[in-house]
């Protein structure tokens, strides 16, 4: 439940059964160990440390990685010698779900400590680098729905600009739930539109109007892989191509995480599947491909992007590159988490004070799919809960864009 005004706000755990982050813990985690095990042909230590993983994230408590691990120290300072020893679903939530993928990683192999034969780690392992998520990212980017949604490219380029923006602005929010047709007869206003509970993206135009002559860099901090990164990737190249940026950065995962989560070879698919496509799709593929080689078009994996931790601890070089940014656009529920605190608070807290620490404009464009949400005027958050209870949290039906200037 929201925490009051007058309480700090709770830091939030998985150990309330029936909560959405106990399912989390407590079901989805085990079902993504078998569908991972399933996914591959793995040899039978990958197995073993499978099923070690799946007894010890239900049942067991946290434990380090092991001691030749490349990031242990890392994950030192990142909170293992705090939570060692503890059930994971007394830990933060956040920090529980983060190291259950560090660990699931290490079962499979994918640092080279599964399956190196005869010297050990260094010696690489046959599964070494082996993304344990790539069937299911590839099966949502070549699924058949696609090619509509890129096809639907065709018809919006012919658009007036401040039509294909906001189509595109859309189309990120929303990632795989956005039809790129946009309902573009108008229909998206009583559709997708319909479900944005908070709505600052007169406030983002504002910052990245092409009048401005001190247009430089746009960060896009990247959520999802597959149908949700292709929007991402089309609308940074209508800001490079229409003058709201002279330069943009996509900040991606350094390895695979959180299942969906976009790493570089996941930008590199996707370019290929949009200049595999026809009609104006291919033309994005091209362009943005060129930007990236001729450096408009920056991909970053900062360590830091896979850490359990909020952005207000980030580091001095990661604070550095945001300062120095026109707007840093966070994507998804997870970076939304991390940005704003993972934490009980009243929605109506208002979202610049809890992103008041970031070094720049920041801009939020999240689908709600956990508990936290600040932002919300009074009257939409009664509204809400009249309406859904508190399932409009969690249930991916509602979404914000929200900017701190």
């Amino acid at each position: 439940m929201p925490a009051s005004d007058s309480v700090s706000p709770s830091v939030i755990l998985g150990n309330e059964e029936g909560s959405f982050p106990w399912s989390v813990l407590a079901e989805r985690h085990p079902a993504l160990i078998q569908k991972v095990r399933d996914a591959f042909p793995y040899g039978p230590e990958q197995h073993r440390a499978l099923d070690a993983l799946l007894k010890n994230c239900t049942e067991g408590v946290v434990e380090p990685l092991p001691a030749g691990a490349q990031d242990r120290d890392q994950w030192e300072e990142w909170g293992t010698h705090q939570y060692a020893g503890r059930s994971w679903f007394d830990v933060p939530w956040l920090w529980a779900e983060g190291y259950f993928y560090r660990q699931l990683l290490e079962a499979v192999g994918y640092f080279g400590s599964r399956g190196a034969s005869g010297g050990g780690r260094e010696a690489g392992g046959a599964w070494r680098g082996i993304d344990p998520f790539r069937p299911f990212k590839l099966a949502e980017l070549d699924a058949p729905e696609t090619d509509g949604e890129l096809a639907a490219l065709d018809d919006l380029v012919t658009r007036p600009e401040e039509e294909q923006a906001r189509a595109l602005l859309h189309g990120s929010l929303w990632g795989n739930r956005a039809d790129l047709g946009f309902r573009l007869s108008g229909a998206d206003e009583g559709g997708e539109a319909a479900g944005i509970v908070a709505d600052d993206s007169e406030v983002l135009w504002s910052l990245l109007r092409p009048a401005r002559r001190d247009a430089g860099t746009v960060c896009l901090v990247a959520d999802n892989a597959g149908r949700e990164l292709v929007p991402d990737l089309l609308l940074l190249d209508h800001l490079l191509t229409r003058g709201y940026a002279e330069r943009a950065v996509l900040h991606v995962k350094p390895h695979p995480y959180f299942v969906s989560d976009a790493t570089t070879a996941d930008v590199v698919d996707a370019l290929r599947r949009l200049a595999r496509a026809p009609g104006a799709a291919a033309a994005y593929g091209r362009r943005l491909w060129s930007a990236i080689g001729d450096g408009r078009l920056a991909v970053r994996a900062h360590p830091f992007s896979c850490a359990p931790l909020p952005y207000a601890a980030m580091p001095g070089d990661l604070r550095g590159e945001f300062a120095s940014a026109t707007v840093t656009v966070m994507k998804g529920d997870l970076n939304y988490r991390r940005l704003v605190g993972d934490q009980l608070r009243p929605p109506t807290t208002p979202f610049a004070d809890v992103t008041a620490y970031f070094p720049g404009p920041v801009a939020a464009l999240r689908t709600l799919k956990s508990d936290v949400i600040v932002g919300l005027d009074a009257r939409t958050e009664s509204a809400l809960v009249a309406a859904e209870g508190q399932r409009w949290r969690t249930s991916g039906t509602r979404a914000v864009i929200q900017v701190s200037s």
